[in-house]
């Protein structure tokens, strides 16, 4: 082939892979497409991995073609296309998504190995947790006497709490005279609430997720003394670390802010009606919104400290939080004042990282089960660690994710007795690869001893 061209930012630094990441999946389908016509599609497993709504960018996309030279391909930032000849998804065993030829979720149920359940058990269980009834998948382990999988997908579905499907694959089974043993092909069996009920894939995988990690924070993020500081006190030690934590809460966003300009927005001599420096400075506005925005944190955390529930407060003052950020960008005329409405309405992408958050319609879907998540859940580890993780997981807003997620951290921060922590920028890239396992490999240990470091850290 002679190349492709894959549009890029005109500011993105030479050698970026967020241009490459964002093109990903539409190049693929359209450079797959090219070659082979209509004679390929995606291996069962990168099937129920999309369908399960994990658009992470792999290292290596397994694709099946009848032309297929068994060979690599390689592509920009370690990534790559390995074509293998095999049977391709076709007939009503195919599915189009967005260009992409997959399997069909009930074929490629059949199809994958007992390994992907071990590997991948969060889009396995989802995948399960989103079929209404089990009618179709049995049609096609009865019609292809399928006796291993059955057997394999009747456990599978038993460890998530859907007792009823896996006896119907039994019963179903046996009454074809086909001779089925049952096994759990996952290493531990969770109950998916809602199972058959709940029909969107992102809402299963957020509840996985939380559930599949909580371990992992608990042992990890031990819990700490809670401070004797009065609530005036609390309160006091947060105004004192401001200026640092605006600095470098602003700095690891990218912004070019200095302890000065923080000092400058927060004392009122900023002004930006009259000085055509401060008007024209983006830092400024983003400085001063977030100056706005800690405001409502400081009275968020007053509730909290007051006896209110963490979680009900995350729920009731996030949307505000943002709108402060936000605020004086509008008044400026740099945002539409529609922008503050509520939830992103377009795809957003994160700089350099194979996570890609998902749609619109998702966020809406998970931002209500997220809530859910965080109130019910009665450690207060959990709720720093994973209410910070999943909530940039989920990517709500166009901007301004991060200093959301950090202000909740420090609201759960505070609800569990723990002083206010600052992550510096000196640590972003220690922060960033920390979220991008979580993100990308779903191992939270990074993130969460990451930031038991950076609370003792500043505790000192």
């Amino acid at each position: 082939m002679k190349g492709w061209y894959i549009p890029s930012r005109p500011d993105e630094n030479a050698g970026e892979s967020t241009a490459w990441f964002t093109s990903f999946w539409g190049f693929c389908a359209q450079y797959l497409s090219d070659r082979f016509g209509e004679d390929w599609s995606l291996s069962p497993e990168q099937s129920l991995v999309l369908q399960a709504g994990d658009t992470t960018i792999p290292a290596q996309l397994l694709v099946r073609a009848i032309k297929g030279g068994n060979s690599k391909t390689n592509l920009p930032h370690n990534t790559s296309l390995f074509e293998t000849r095999a049977t391709i998804a076709s007939g009503d065993a195919l599915k189009n998504l967005d260009g992409l030829r997959l399997f069909s979720v009930e074929d490629a149920l059949i199809l994958v190995p007992e390994v992907f359940f071990r590997n991948h058990p969060t889009e396995a269980r989802t995948v399960l947790a989103v079929m209404p009834d089990a009618s179709r998948l049995l049609g096609k382990l009865l019609d292809g006497g399928h006796t291993r999988a059955a057997g394999r997908l009747a456990g599978a579905f038993r460890s998530i709490g859907s007792e009823k499907t896996a006896n119907e694959i039994l019963s179903a089974m046996k009454a074809a005279s086909h001779d089925v043993r049952e096994i759990n092909p996952f290493e531990q069996s969770i109950a998916v609430p809602n199972a058959g009920r709940v029909t969107s894939p992102h809402v299963h995988r957020i509840r996985l997720k939380w559930e599949s990690m909580r371990g992992d924070v608990i042992a990890i993020f031990s819990k700490a003394q809670p401070i004797a500081n009065d609530i005036e006190a609390y309160l006091q030690q947060m105004d004192d670390i401001y200026v640092t934590d605006a600095y470098h809460s602003l700095s690891i966003e990218g912004y070019r802010v200095s302890p000065e300009l923080i000092e400058k927005v927060r004392s009122g001599t900023w002004n930006p009606e009259d000085d055509a420096e401060d008007r024209a400075l983006k830092d400024a506005l983003a400085a001063r919104g977030y100056w706005e925005a800690f405001q409502r944190v400081k009275e968020s955390v007053r509730s909290v400290l007051q006896g209110a529930d963490a979680g009900e407060v995350a729920e009731r003052d996030l949307s505000d939080w943002y709108r402060s950020l936000f605020a004086p960008s509008v008044t400026a005329g740099i945002l539409k004042a529609s922008q503050l409405a509520g939830y992103r309405a377009s795809p957003v992408y994160i700089r350099q990282s194979q996570h890609v958050p998902m749609s619109v319609e998702a966020v809406r879907d998970c931002m209500p089960v997220f809530f859910d998540l965080l109130k019910a859940e009665q450690n207060p580890a959990v709720r720093i660690v994973l209410g910070h993780f999943i909530f940039v997981f989920i990517h709500p807003f166009l901007d301004g994710n991060g200093r959301i997620a950090r202000f909740l951290m420090n609201v759960m921060m505070a609800a569990a007795g723990q002083p206010w922590t600052v992550i510096r920028v000196e640590e972003r890239n220690e922060y960033m690869r920390a979220l991008e396992a979580a993100s990308v490999q779903g191992n939270i240990i990074p993130f969460a001893t990451f930031l038991a470091k950076a609370r003792t850290t500043n505790d000192r």
